[in-house]
Parts: C-alpha cells; structure tokens; sequence
C-alpha cells in the first residue's frame, strides 16, 4: 500500500469522525464517499491527477444528487397548533368586550375564549371580529368592518 492510500483512508476516518462528532447530521459524509473512492483508485493504481478528480467529482456528485433528499426529511416539521390556526379567524362577540372592565368574550371554533379589544374600543355583543393574536387564554380582536370600494 502505497502512501496516497494511506492519505485517502486517514481522510476518510477524518471525515467520518467529523460526520459522528457534530450534532447536523450528513456534513461530511459526501466528502468520505469521495476519500474512498480515490483510495481505491489509488490501490488500482491510478495517477494522483485521476485520484483527486475521482474524490471531487464523487464528493459533489453525492452532495447535489443527495442533498435536497436529505434536507427534505431532516428538517422538522412544524405544524401549527389549534392556537397558531386561531390566529386571523373571525368570529362572534357574545359578552361585550371592554378592556376597562376586563370583560368580554368570543366564540372561537365552538369554545368560548376571553377577549380584549387590540385597540382598545368598546366592542359590542354580536359583532363579527377578526382574531389578531393569542396570549395565554385570551384572543386580542378587532371588529370585521365592511370595506365599501368607490
């Protein structure tokens, strides 16, 4: 065995424990791929120039080809809770809300929630709103005003 052999190994043990040590997984394992096949090659007796080509077109090769796969299925999903879906829905006042008094409720996707004016106005019993944001148990809303285009 000769010395570019023992090079292309000592890479690929390099890469493969730099792809155990880190926490993102599949960092350099493309470039491993790539260190063993030049080491084969230079076992077969390949010519230095052929054995860093074969480690680089193999190495990018794996990357472009694999990458956007493994991205895909890496990648948490996150999906939005029924709070984070309440967000931008519209529903009905059916206890006046007042922020002076701290009163005020809206029934939000069949279940009766707390709820504050986002501005701060007096909004009454029956009026459609739309939900801006959520903060613990209450629904910070606004009143649905009909939009007249001239």
């Amino acid at each position: 065995m000769d010395l570019t052999s023992i090079i292309w190994l000592a890479a690929l043990v390099v890469f493969l424990i730099v792809e155990a040590a880190c926490p993102i997984h599949l960092v350099s394992l493309w470039f491993a791929a790539g260190s063993l096949a030049a080491a084969i090659a230079s076992m077969l007796g390949a010519q230095f120039w052929l054995q860093i080509t074969l480690f680089l077109v193999v190495s990018v090769a794996l990357l472009a080809s694999l990458w956007p796969f493994t991205k895909k299925f890496l990648k948490p999903k996150i999906s939005p809770t029924n709070v984070d879906a309440a967000v931008g829905a519209q529903c009905y006042v059916t206890a006046q809300v007042d922020n002076l008094h701290s009163q005020g409720q809206v029934k939000l996707n069949g279940m009766e929630w707390t709820a504050r004016s986002t501005t701060g106005e007096l909004i009454p019993q029956g009026t459609l709103v739309k939900v801006d944001r959520i903060e613990g148990v209450k629904a910070f809303v606004t009143p649905v005003r009909d939009e007249v285009t001239v």
